[in-house]
C-alpha cells in the first residue's frame, strides 16, 4: 500500500466521522512519527509533511556531515562523511543532509499497522467527542427512537445512530413503549466504560419536570418565573414549588394556565402524574399547608432541632393530608425539608361520631357503666365532655379510675 492509497483511505474514513482536517493532520502525522521512532528510535531530526488532500506523504531524515573519524559519528543526527556523499557527491563537512524516506522502507507490516492504527485513533476520537458533546447536554432534555428493548433497559437511537440507553429505573412505571417510537428524556449522566462513553437517560428526575415546565411556560424560561424545589414519585404525584419575582405574575397559574393548557401538555408526557403546583413562600407553617394540599391543615407545631413537624387536621383531612399511598405526606414532607407526623384533633369531640357506653363493657366494668348513666352519662363524647374533677363530685368513682376510663375512651377516637 503507498502513501497515497493509504492517506486517501483516511481521510476519507476521518471525512465521514466529521473530523476537522487540523485534526486529521495531526493524527497522521502522530501515526508516522511512532513509525519512525520504531525504526529508528527517535524521531527528533525527522520533518513530515502531509497533504491530506492530495495524499501526498513525505518524510525527510536531516543529519549534520562529520568527519569520518569523528566521535560524534553514530549520533542519530549526524552522518559519516563517506555516507553522506553516496547521496550527494559534492557534499562538505559541516553540511546537513536531507535524505528522502519512502513509505515502503518501513515494511508492508508496518504501513498495514499504521493503518489499523489510524482507523483506531479515528474511533477513539469518535468516541471522546461523543462524550464531550453529551456531557454537555446533561440535564437537557432529548428526543431518541427506541430500537431495542431489553429486561433492564431500553436502548434507544439518537439523529446522528449514537446508542442511548434508558435503564428501567429511570422509566416512568406507567411507560409503554414499542421498537421505533419517539421518546422524549433528559441526559442524566455521561460515563466512559471501558473507553467506551456511556449516556444514561431518564425520565424519573425532577429536572425532567422542570424542563417540560421551561419548555410549556414561557414565563419559566425566560426566569420570571423561579422553579425553587421539585419532588416527584414518578407516574403517580409530583409537587412544584415556584416563585415570581414580580407581584404582578401569579406563579401558579402561570404554571397551570388557561383551563390547564399549560400543565395538561406535562401531565399527558408523565403518563398522567399528578402536579401540585404551590407558591413558595419563607412562612414555614403557611408553605407547609400550601404542600399538604389539598388537606386544610388546622395547627402546626416545629421541633426545629429533629426537624419534625407535627400537624394536626380535623379528622375528615387525614386522609387527604396522606393521599392515596401515602404520596401525598412522603412528598410534602421532602418538599418542605421536614419529617410530618400527622394527628387528628381530639379537642372538639362534637364533630366526631358519638359511640355508647355499652360499647366498652369489654374494658370498662358493668359498675362502672351502670354508676356513669345514672348520672345521664350514657355516650363516650358526654363523659370526655367533663373534667376530672365534675367526675369526682358526680359520681363517686376514684381518680385512678376516672383516669382510666378517660384513657379507654379518648384511645377510641384516636384509632
Amino acid at each position: 500500500m503507498d502513501a497515497k492509497v493509504l492517506i486517501d483511505s483516511f481521510a476519507e474514513f476521518a471525512r465521514s466521522k466529521n473530523v476537522d482536517r487540523p485534526t486529521m493532520i495531526r493524527i497522521l502525522e502522530d501515526v508516522f512519527r511512532a513509525m519512525i521512532r520504531k525504526k529508528y528510535e527517535t524521531d527528533e531530526n525527522f520533518d513530515v509533511i502531509i497533504n491530506a488532500d492530495k495524499g501526498d506523504l513525505e518524510i525527510w531524515r536531516i543529519r549534520e556531515i562529520v568527519d569520518d573519524n569523528s566521535e560524534d559519528i553514530w549520533d542519530h543526527d549526524k552522518i559519516s562523511h563517506s555516507e553522506a556523499k553516496k547521496i550527494e557527491p559534492d557534499f562538505e563537512i559541516g553540511e546537513e543532509t536531507y535524505e528522502r524516506i519512502e513509505l515502503e522502507d518501513f515494511g508492508r507490516r508496518a504501513v498495514m499497522m499504521a493503518r489499523q492504527t489510524l482507523i483506531q485513533k479515528i474511533k477513539d476520537l469518535e468516541k471522546d467527542l461523543l462524550f464531550q458533546q453529551y456531557e454537555e447536554l446533561v440535564g437537557e432534555i432529548i428526543t431518541a427512537e427506541v430500537y431495542q428493548i431489553l429486561g433492564r433497559e431500553m436502548l434507544l437511537m439518537d439523529g446522528e445512530g449514537n446508542e442511548l440507553i434508558l435503564p428501567k429505573g429511570e422509566q416512568i412505571p406507567k411507560d409503554r413503549f414499542r421498537k421505533g417510537d419517539t421518546i422524549r428524556s433528559i441526559v442524566h449522566k455521561v460515563e466512559m466504560v471501558n473507553g467506551n462513553p456511556r449516556i444514561i437517560l431518564s425520565r424519573t428526575s425532577p429536572i425532567f419536570l422542570e424542563r417540560l415546565f421551561e419548555n410549556e411556560v414561557p414565563e419559566v424560561y425566560d426566569g420570571l418565573i423561579t422553579i425553587k424545589k421539585i419532588v416527584r414519585e414518578p407516574g403517580e404525584r409530583a409537587k412544584v414549588a415556584v416563585e415570581s419575582y414580580d407581584d404582578r405574575i401569579d406563579p401558579v397559574g402561570a404554571c397551570v394556565g388557561m383551563k390547564g393548557s399549560r400543565i395538561h401538555a406535562v401531565v399527558r408526557e408523565l403518563q398522567n402524574e399528578n402536579i401540585d403546583v404551590i407558591n413558595y413562600t419563607d412562612n414555614l407553617e403557611l408553605y407547609v399547608s400550601r404542600a399538604l394540599s389539598p388537606a386544610k391543615v388546622s395547627s402546626i407545631q416545629a421541633n426545629e432541632e429533629e426537624k419534625r413537624l407535627s400537624v394536626f387536621l380535623k379528622p375528615d383531612q387525614v386522609s387527604l393530608a396522606i393521599g392515596k399511598g401515602g404520596y401525598n405526606i412522603r412528598l410534602a414532607s421532602r418538599l418542605v425539608g421536614y419529617e410530618i407526623d400527622v394527628f387528628r384533633e381530639l379537642s372538639d369531640y362534637e364533630e366526631e361520631e358519638d359511640v355508647d357506653l355499652s360499647e366498652f363493657s369489654d374494658e370498662i366494668e358493668g359498675w362502672i357503666i351502670e354508676e356513669l348513666k345514672k348520672t345521664g352519662l350514657d355516650t363516650a363524647k358526654s363523659v370526655l365532655a367533663l373534667t376530672k374533677e365534675d367526675l369526682t363530685r358526680r359520681t363517686e368513682l376514684e381518680e385512678e379510675t376516672i383516669d382510666e376510663i378517660f384513657r379507654i375512651l379518648k384511645q377510641e377516637f384516636e384509632q
